[in-house]
């Protein structure tokens, strides 16, 4: 097959690919796209393009993406993409080999997720329970916290959830992650109880636009906005909010750090890897072992802090 004659194309072609055989999710496609464009426009600048571009080229971009001081993690989702790019390349005929494909990239940083002890997860509880300006307000925020701690779901899958899916006072949520991929998270009680709440306020709020001619959302948490529901970028400042009010830093809170502390605390109590690995949607066990690691690191800082022995150095200075 020809290869499409301008780089434009080449990506374009690929992310349709992506998204239609894969399934890969909207963020992860808008990320590809973004980086092989900042690729082909360093090609352009050497007079070369998609089709053309050997290892050397291949490696002398990964050079300059490295004097730019982008992060480790930011390198490697580059490579990434190019290789998979040029495998498409291959494999629809438009090159007759991958230039990228025995360049090892500069892996990524195996840092421990940053998670919450349980009676800080209780004050964002609270502060969502206070926060906002309307008692609808306050009845979302804290459906938002308690479902996501319940659950421990990605932000993005919480945010566009179907109203659907909180009809009939579940037990369970129907979630759609990563690729289209669907499971089953339960709820816990104070987290029914927020939904339940949450529905019937957001109802009586839908009947409202209705009556004045606006069209029924399809979403859980509903929005004017482009996207018709909450906006991962508007929970994201909402949380911020709420650490604030529940006098937190902020620095340490995400809508991602409730997944981990949701994780962490499931380990903590119990729960096995494969359980949590469900919960959370993890293609690879092997992921979800990194809260194993989070879990050794508050171990040993608690016997660190309380065991007899470790205060032996003082008494032998006393």
């Amino acid at each position: 097959m020809t290869a499409p004659a301008s780089p434009d194309r080449w990506i374009t072609t690929f992310l349709e690919a992506q998204a239609a055989e894969l399934g890969a999710a909207t963020n992860t496609l808008l990320a590809y796209g973004r980086d092989l464009m900042d690729f082909a426009a360093f090609l352009e600048r050497r007079s070369t393009g998609f089709a053309e571009a050997d290892r050397d080229m291949v490696e002398a971009y990964l050079i300059q993406c490295d004097a730019q001081g982008l992060a480790r993690s930011t390198r490697a989702r580059r490579l990434s993409a190019i290789k998979q790019l040029y495998r498409f390349a291959f494999e629809e005929g438009w090159r007759s080999e991958n230039p990228a494909i025995q360049i090892r990239g500069p892996g990524r940083l195996k840092s421990l997720p940053k998670t919450l002890e349980v009676v800080e997860v209780d004050r964002l509880l609270d502060a969502a329970r206070q926060s906002g300006r309307t008692e609808a307000d306050r009845l979302r925020n804290i459906c938002l916290m308690e479902v996501l701690y319940a659950t421990g779901m990605r932000v993005s899958e919480l945010v566009s959830l179907p109203v659907s899916a909180a009809r009939g006072d579940p037990r369970m949520l129907l979630v759609r992650g990563k690729g289209g991929k669907e499971r089953m998270v339960p709820l816990s009680p104070p987290a029914r109880a927020a939904l339940a709440a949450w529905l019937a306020a957001r109802d009586a709020a839908e009947d409202e636009a209705v009556a004045k001619g606006k069209a029924r959302s399809a979403h859980l948490f509903p929005s004017r906005g482009k996207s018709g529901h909450l906006t991962r970028h508007a929970f994201y400042l909402l949380i911020k909010d709420f650490a604030v009010a529940g006098g937190i830093d902020p620095g340490k809170v995400t809508p991602h750090t409730l997944r981990h502390a949701f994780a962490t605390h499931l380990l903590a109590n119990g729960a096995d890897l494969r359980t949590i690995q469900t919960l959370l949607g993890h293609a690879d066990v092997a992921t979800t072992e990194i809260y194993t690691h989070v879990l050794d690191e508050r171990l040993a800082e608690l016997v660190l802090s309380h065991h007899p022995l470790a205060r032996t150095k003082s008494r032998d200075s006393d």
